[in-house]
């Protein structure tokens, strides 16, 4: 589930940008830093995840076939562009893949590398699929390719890596996953809503980076301390959960 789809603060049209191919410049701090790379252990998958990828991304796009095809259908008949959405993301040890997603959004012009809530580049039918995270489900194809993992990090955009604070960065090197602990916890809009802290950032971008990465990062560095088969069953329960109560 991308983070990136529930950044609540208003936006422009178009839609988002590829971020380009500039390497990212990485300067973590060690020592006392708590969310240092050095703390973190296990950032290769392990055969036993790597096996467990295969089986449920393969299992899960033959199942779920018959929900991309309507969906695919919806999109096609209700605005223009292609159905797949692709974009430059960040792999492990930050090596560029494109990413695949259900197209949500407008296409024909620029716009930031984050969704904004209530965004108006997003279509009727992308509104459901976001909101489900159906738009998701083509990422089994990147699992499937060994190109992300079932759990672990959301994989960034190279711009907004680029801007990564320095104490952020060892996250880059992981094999980003479809789900994860960050994913659960910081996709809920009243989560991630700053109309409550008084007034709204004059960047989006900034605060996104400022703000919401290193939260997000702490929690992923729960699971990516010990990212066992147990503990990346547990998360992929609390995915399947979190996904099936009422929103």
């Amino acid at each position: 589930m991308d983070t990136h789809d529930a950044v609540p603060l208003p936006g422009g049209s178009g839609t988002r940008r590829a971020g380009g191919d500039a390497a990212v410049r990485r300067r973590p701090r060690r020592g006392r830093d708590r969310l240092s790379r050095s703390r973190i252990v296990g950032a290769d998958v392990s055969r036993a995840r790597r096996s467990l990828d295969v089986v449920v991304s393969a299992l899960a796009l033959v199942l779920t076939a018959p929900i991309l095809l309507v969906a695919a259908a919806a999109i096609r008949a209700t605005s223009s562009g292609p159905v797949l959405f692709r974009q430059q993301r960040l792999g492990a040890g930050r090596r560029p893949f494109t990413i695949l997603k259900l197209r949500t959004m407008t296409t024909g012009g620029p716009g930031l590398d984050i969704t904004m809530r209530s965004d108006p580049r997003v279509t009727p039918v992308g509104s459901v699929l976001r909101r489900t995270s159906l738009d998701e489900l083509p990422q089994l194809l990147n699992v499937l390719r060994g190109e992300m993992t079932l759990v672990g990090p959301r994989p960034e955009t190279v711009a907004l890596a680029d801007g990564y604070p320095a104490r952020c960065r060892w996250v880059l090197e992981h094999t980003p996953g479809l789900t994860g602990p960050a994913q659960i916890r910081l996709r809920d809009a009243r989560v991630l809503d700053l109309r409550a802290a008084g007034s709204a950032p004059v960047d989006p971008q900034r605060w996104y980076l400022e703000e919401i990465v290193p939260r997000r990062v702490e929690l992923d560095a729960t699971y990516l301390r010990d990212p066992t088969l147990r503990r990346t069953l547990v998360v992929l329960l609390q995915t399947a959960v979190y996904l099936l109560r009422p929103q």
